[in-house]
């Protein structure tokens, strides 16, 4: 059973930073999740930095410790979890990185283990998602964001970009857009048809407008009945928060969500059959005061409540049956 190590008495800010204090060591044995940088940055289409996110996220995690007040809740408890490491990339080569990210979360996927990623920037998602779908077929998508990445490339050949990751895992079969979401879309824009093109592939799309129409219990309601009982991969771009709250990233929107709304929804779609997770777009170098970072970190805390809270139901559900026989 693998837990953050975190001794009584040690300052919180000492030792090697690894995520949440979770041990670094790259094993399939005995893991329910596992914590991953991928540090590839060269998808972007404005900023670039974000290859330093997993870095700069692992250090403002160093406070986070493994009880959720909200959830009454020790993941530790429930999970077993580590600190994987970076996986490899090679800066400035997409389709070679994508292949090499593809093979290294292919057995993490395989062995059962859930993968919390830390990128990097969204084109990133793609090879993630196509690891995913090997072993769980075409998954839910659920999608916070300012953007819905989903455009198209101009020339004959694909854009690879983190502008236009999801139209390809469209294409490529390995989400079912007919039970995803996309949440939190809002600025300007190249054309006025762009949600239109997402929604034509069959995602669900909701602007900013559209999310702030709606309760936060209504807003999960309508993710969970959108999801089902489906696999799901949950997405996560920092600037879907606004930039006050993450001004450390690539394309900033200004409108966005507070933290404590972002954790408000995570916290509730608890309950639903999460198979993967990334958080991307943290862009160090633009980060005040580290601000990005420490939200990114909680944001992935907020992630690893959710297997922790999933276990438990299940734990208590077979506890009922045993009563019952």
């Amino acid at each position: 059973m693998y837990r953050p190590q975190i001794e009584m008495g040690k300052p919180l800010y000492s030792g090697i930073h690894t995520f949440m204090h979770l041990p670094h060591i790259q094993t399939l044995e005995n893991v329910d999740f596992a914590v991953i940088g991928n540090p590839f940055d060269t998808g972007v289409s404005y900023a670039v930095g974000a290859r330093f996110g997993p870095s700069s996220i692992r250090t403002m995690s160093q406070r986070i410790r493994p009880i959720s007040v909200v959830h009454n809740i020790n993941i530790s408890d429930y999970l077993s979890g580590i600190d994987y490491g970076d996986l490899r990339v090679y800066p400035g080569y997409i389709e070679q990185s994508y292949q090499i990210i593809e093979e290294q979360l292919t057995p993490i996927f395989e062995a059962g283990i859930v993968p919390v990623i830390l990128g990097g920037d969204h084109s990133i998602s793609l090879p993630h998602l196509r690891a995913a779908a090997k072993k769980h077929g075409p998954v839910a998508l659920v999608h916070f964001d300012s953007h819905s990445d989903t455009g198209r490339s101009q020339f004959p050949e694909r854009m690879w970009s983190h502008g236009a990751v999801f139209s390809y895992a469209v294409d490529e079969g390995l989400v079912d857009p007919h039970h995803s979401i996309q949440m939190g879309m809002r600025g300007s824009a190249f054309k006025a048809s762009g949600l239109d093109d997402a929604r034509a592939m069959g995602f669900e799309v909701m602007t900013t407008d559209d999310v702030r129409k709606l309760t936060i219990p209504e807003l999960c309601a309508k993710i969970k009945e959108r999801v089902g009982d489906r696999p799901v991969f949950l997405t996560f771009d920092v600037d879907f928060l606004d930039p006050v709250y993450a001004p450390g990233t690539g394309t900033p929107e200004v409108g966005g969500f507070t933290t404590y709304e972002a954790q408000q929804m995570l916290r509730g779609l608890a309950g639903l059959d999460f198979i993967g997770f990334d958080l991307v777009e943290v862009l160090p170098d633009r980060d005040t005061n580290q601000i990005t970072a420490l939200n990114a970190a909680n944001i992935a805390f907020e992630f690893i409540c959710l297997l922790a809270v999933k276990r438990r139901i299940e734990n208590e559900s077979i506890e009922e049956s045993v009563v019952s026989i």
